[in-house]
């Protein structure tokens, strides 16, 4: 079998994790990379052994042998890379969100729809063997009538007013920050795994640290900071450290959220709780091999991911047996074992997120936007029509 042959564009945290995470695929391999400027390239080449590498993407794109594209790069080049890399023919994986707007994001999704090619989101939090199984009991009926959603999403890395990253310039990560960069994550997970969608939603947003230290270079996302204080320059911040969001499910189901990255001591916690009319689900990302099964009748239950207990359709995300941890990185093994059997069989049922999970997130956080705004309940598709 020939192998796919991949370019990922980007050299940050990210995009380490997307070619280590091809490299564990039979049927692709990672044979380009681009970044922002040609010794970028070289050195990331040079640090993972790849040796084709270019400060310009489009090259690549250009070049027939070249099927596929994973674009990690900062989120204001998404939407120009995508529409390149869509037009040049190529499947394509682009990290979230899929561009700074929803206009932009509804314009990929309709130029992918145009084209014969495989399209996906990065939502790689689906793919966890728990919370797989999580969305098996609900669509079998286990969970009953989802009656309450809650969780947070709660990270420290820009816990001090001199932790920076270009997540925080709106001109480059967009208008909003925590929404958009963990928020989103959790309500796509929560959306995949109840099969219900975000109608309305009543959001309050604050600023902790309305003016941050810059370092005067640049730095990698969630790197260790060792700077003194003259390497700094003050930088105005307007982007979210913090959510609360409230949210309804059309007419019974109802849910809240918070968002937080000045969360001290918590590292990367995606927490959700799901309590239906026949039990409660809890999972925390932190502890992904774990799910709690809560009963008011019976003795509550923790699952420990094994295979063998987990259910039949959920099985096949989990690759080693139980007692052997699956974690972050391992998600984006199965997410991308998808889209490359996508790629190769256009007949096969699409696994993974598209372009069109992509505009519903952008939909969403512009709705928060909106609703933190206006000090109002907005509807998510009414939001939309406005763009």
């Amino acid at each position: 079998m020939n192998k796919l042959q991949v370019a990922v564009i980007g050299t940050g945290f990210v995009g380490r994790v997307h070619v280590e995470n091809i490299r564990r695929q039979a049927d692709a391999e990672v044979v380009a990379i681009a970044d922002q400027t040609a010794d970028l390239a070289a050195q990331f080449g040079q640090v993972l052994g790849i040796a084709r590498t270019s400060g310009d993407y489009r090259e690549l794109l250009d070049d027939p042998a070249i099927d596929a594209v994973h674009i990690c790069t900062p989120n204001h080049t998404h939407f120009a890379i995508a529409r390149d890399a869509i037009t040049a023919g190529k499947h394509v994986i682009c990290e979230k969100p899929l561009a700074m707007t929803s206009e932009e994001a509804r314009g990929l999704v309709e130029l992918a729809s145009s084209r014969d090619i495989v399209h996906a989101t990065s939502y790689n939090l689906r793919f966890y063997p728990n919370v797989a199984q999580m969305r098996r009991m609900v669509a079998t009926g286990q969970v009953g009538d989802v009656l309450a959603v809650q969780g947070t999403y709660s990270q420290d890395w820009l816990f001090f007013d001199t932790d920076y990253n270009w997540r925080l310039e709106p001109e480059v990560g967009g208008s909003s920050r925590a929404m958009a960069d963990i928020g989103s994550h959790w309500c796509d997970l929560l959306e995949h795994v109840t099969g219900k969608r975000i109608q309305a939603v009543c959001a309050e947003l604050a600023t902790f640290h309305p003016v941050r230290k810059k370092p005067k270079k640049p730095i990698e996302t969630y790197a260790g900071k060792m700077l003194e204080p003259e390497d700094y320059e003050d930088r105005p911040i307007t982007t979210e450290d913090f959510g609360a969001i409230l949210l309804r499910f059309g007419d019974r189901a109802r849910g809240a959220l918070t968002i937080n990255q000045v969360a001290a001591g918590r590292k990367n916690r995606l927490l959700v709780d799901i309590y239906g009319t026949k039990c409660g689900l809890s999972w925390d990302g932190e502890r992904p091999n774990e799910l709690w099964i809560g009963r008011r009748d019976g003795n509550n239950e923790l699952l420990v991911k094994d295979p063998s207990l987990l259910e039949e359709q959920a099985r096949s995300f989990a690759d080693l047996p139980g007692g052997h941890a699956e974690g972050y990185a391992d998600t984006f093994k199965q997410f991308f074992r998808r889209f490359y059997a996508a790629c190769r069989d256009r007949s096969r049922a699409r696994e993974v997120p598209g372009f069109d999970a992509g505009l519903r997130q952008l939909r969403l956080v512009e709705a928060v936007l909106r609703s933190h705004g206006e000090g109002r309940w907005v509807e998510v598709d009414a939001a939309a029509r406005t763009d």
